[in-house]
């Protein structure tokens, strides 16, 4: 069988940092790690050919020399997903299709035409979709009826990826959570039990990427890195002497839950074994609209005291920010802001607040008449209007995300607040022997050009560059590729402010067209 592997156009969004990528001659964020997992699954006679349509487009021979497509996707991707779909049909080829949209929403593949539909986790329904084609069957759905033992999960395909057209390449420890956070789709699709790979896993698959010559950033890309800590710390303790012995080839990030600060031993681990960024779910300094969202973990400590600690530890906090909660009083946006400001924050993302496909909040305004179903077309975008009734007015919610979005990335700010979160990492990190690749020697230049001259940020770029260096000088490099992802963000914030804008237009002349024509309506003379 002759497979061919379709990643979808990724559009651009607060993680692709397409200005950044760029700048420095990287074409994407992160390969498609579940493709490269299912790719290991497949049969060793296949022949597969990988195309990640973020990296380079497929060709014509591509389309002609396969048998059979297998598209994996998210809902910020669904547009081009379609697209490969009917492509895939019209060329008549036999189409598959998976991943975390398709489990879903699958009835979006179906109607696009799909002939099979791979669903749930891959290590139960790949050798079900298997023993399907070997019936000769032409179609069928494939669903799990439980959760797979990751320990069994087979080590990604690397060799099929072009490893220096990312910024990032990604790993999975593990799979769920323990929380039960509103909004969420992770406990939906991947349960609140969290799964963990064994140490000796996780190593055989950083020994691959080793030795195949990856120096850069590797994204444990669990969706809480914390969710089993004892199973963490059995990892980290594995990792340690591995990064050690090869003077830590790689800078480790990961996502995992704000109850991290109350684990002191966990977070000296992950300084430990590399880890140099964390991902954190923040939402809101809100207390209400955190208890709203049904999101407890937040609420035990002192926010601020709680980032205070994870910081000073020696990690960079990324964070995720959210407008739009239900029973939000005005200005939230400027309470955020404030928080980051105070924190120091480098990265906070900032979203409205959506609800996705069948998790506990789509299910709550469902049954409210709340929901405003068949509006995905945004998703994950940063440049899409609430995809609900929210309880405040909508125009308002939607000024005041433009407003706080925009501030937050202005350059100056963004300046102020990474040397602020730089300052107070107190920790000592271990010294690796990490060389600089082509890739950063071509950005870092053009940081300085852009902000240290062309900008008026270039006083204020210099005298913090310079004490970095001099006070901190292990965390220069980090500051820098810190400031470089910022040029992704001023660029990006005039996308969203001109989409939000455009839509918000078109809301309201839809508005007034409906009161015109209700007006009309009533003074109309009755036959």
């Amino acid at each position: 069988m002759k497979a061919l592997l379709l990643w979808p156009i990724m559009p651009n969004s607060f993680w692709s940092y397409q200005e950044t990528l760029d700048l420095a001659g990287l074409r994407a964020t992160n390969p498609p790690l579940g493709l490269i997992t299912i790719a290991a699954m497949l049969p060793s006679d296949w022949e597969i050919r990988l195309v990640d349509r973020n990296v380079r487009l497929e060709t014509d021979e591509d389309w002609n020399w396969c048998e059979l497509v297998i598209i994996s996707a998210m809902i910020i991707q669904k547009k081009d997903l379609w697209e490969l779909i009917q492509k895939g049909v019209a060329l008549g080829k036999k189409v598959a299709v998976g991943g975390p949209f398709a489990t879903s929403v699958p009835e979006f593949a179906l109607k696009a035409g799909a002939n099979y539909l791979i669903l749930d986790e891959g290590e139960c329904t790949v050798p079900l979709f298997l023993e399907a084609l070997a019936r000769g069957e032409t179609s069928g759905i494939f669903r799990a009826t439980e959760k797979p033992d990751v320990t069994q999960t087979p080590i990604p395909r690397f060799d099929l990826l072009d490893l220096d057209a990312y910024l990032a390449i990604t790993l999975q420890f593990s799979r769920g959570c323990p929380f039960q956070c509103e909004f969420c789709d992770i406990i939906t699709l991947f349960g609140r039990k969290p799964r963990t790979k064994t140490p000796e896993q996780m190593l055989a698959e950083m020994e691959v990427l080793y030795q195949m010559g990856w120096r850069r950033l590797v994204f444990i890309v669990d969706d809480n890195f914390i969710g089993n800590k004892r199973n963490a710390k059995l990892l980290l303790r594995s990792l340690i002497p591995w990064m050690q012995q090869r003077s830590y080839p790689f800078m480790l990030l990961t996502e995992a839950s704000l109850n991290l600060a109350e684990d002191d031993e966990l977070i000296e681990l992950m300084v430990q074994a590399g880890f140099r960024m964390v991902f954190m779910g923040i939402e809101t300094p809100d207390v209400e609209s955190l208890a709203v969202a049904n999101k407890e973990q937040n609420t035990r400590q002192s926010l601020s005291e709680s980032c205070y600690k994870i910081t000073r530890a020696g990690l960079q906090i990324m964070s995720g920010f959210i407008i739009g909660f239900d029973g939000e009083k005005k200005a939230a946006g400027q309470r955020i802001q404030s928080f980051v400001e105070e924190t120091g924050i480098p990265q906070a993302h900032l979203g409205l607040l959506q609800a996705l496909p069948n998790t506990a909040m789509w299910n709550r305004l469902k049954q409210e008449g709340r929901l405003k179903e068949g509006s995905m077309d945004f998703m994950g975008s940063q440049k899409g209007l609430m995809n609900f009734v929210p309880t405040r007015p909508l125009e308002e919610v939607i000024r005041e995300y433009i407003e706080t979005f925009w501030n937050l990335y202005e350059p100056m700010l963004y300046l102020k607040r990474t040397f602020h979160h730089f300052n107070l990492m107190q920790g000592k990190r271990p010294k690796g022997k990490r060389p600089l690749t082509w890739h950063e020697l071509k950005l870092f230049p053009i940081i300085v050009w852009r902000q240290g001259i062309l900008r008026s940020t270039r006083w204020r770029f210099w005298w913090q560059l310079v004490a970095i260096a001099l006070q901190k000088q292990h965390l220069l490099y980090d500051y820098l590729v810190a400031l470089s992802f910022g040029e992704h963000f001023f660029s990006f914030r005039h996308e969203v402010k001109l989409e939000l804008e455009t839509q918000l237009e078109i809301l309201k002349q839809q508005q007034q067209a409906q009161q015109t024509e209700k007006a009309n309506y009533q003074l109309s003379p009755v036959s």
